[in-house]
């Protein structure tokens, strides 16, 4: 079971490490190409307050963005905007979080993100805390997949696993670092590939942030994943 309010407590360690961060550098550093392809760093910032409005909708029982559309363009929009007015809008934007997450409410109902996916209420404070470490890396600011906290690297491996699990474009597959192991991909009765490596390079390689050449495989090649 989600344990919400230790989720959210995650969210606040994670944004004051990101915020601290973001606030040593300048105009002209946010419009250098972030690690996203096509992103600035200023687009992954005006993605991570929007996604933080999005998801007090989504606790509140209103669609997640208006569209597709809405949600690119207010991106986009967002992207130039000077450091000063980025941090003020991530800070009030994280607030709103905060506030949707404190208030009394059913954490054991469904809820409806994008795309007809549904999921618990109580799963939704671990989704921002998965927006706020990984685009905090994709930031290229000094902070890496091996700074993660350990917890977030085993909870979002499994995480991505169970996406990926029954995907019949995957094969059977079980991931390990050496401690802990997970299986996704098709059904089978036993993997076509085990995939070995350091938590980071796993999870890396899962969230499409690296391209695996750090894992070891065996019994076949390492598997080629769907985006997310």
């Amino acid at each position: 079971m989600n344990d919400h309010a230790h989720d959210l407590a995650c969210v606040r360690d994670a944004t004051a490490r990101l915020l601290n961060a973001v606030a040593q550098l300048d105009n002209a550093s946010l419009a250098e190409s972030s690690r996203l392809p096509g992103w600035s760093r200023g687009h992954v910032l005006a993605h991570l307050a929007r996604n933080a409005d999005a998801l007090v909708n989504v606790l509140e029982g209103r669609p997640m963005y208006a569209s597709a559309e809405a949600r690119d363009a207010d991106i986009d929009n967002g992207a130039a905007r000077p450091l000063e007015t980025q941090l003020a809008d991530l800070r009030e934007s994280t607030e709103r979080f905060r506030a949707a997450g404190d208030a009394p409410a059913d954490w054991t109902r469904t809820v409806e993100l994008r795309n007809g996916v549904t999921d618990d209420a109580a799963r939704v404070p671990f989704r921002r805390w998965g927006e706020v470490e990984l685009h905090h890396v994709d930031l290229g600011i000094g902070y890496d997949l091996e700074d993660l906290p350990a917890e977030f690297l085993e909870r979002e491996t499994d995480f991505l696993t169970r996406r990926f699990s029954g995907n019949p474009d995957v094969p059977a597959t079980r991931v390990t670092d050496g401690t802990h192991e997970w299986t996704t991909g098709r059904p089978a009765d036993k993997p076509e590939v085990t995939v070995t490596g350091t938590p980071a390079d796993l999870l890396g390689w899962l969230a499409g942030r690296r391209d695996g050449s750090a894992l070891t495989t065996d019994g076949d090649a390492l598997p080629k994943l769907p985006p997310l």
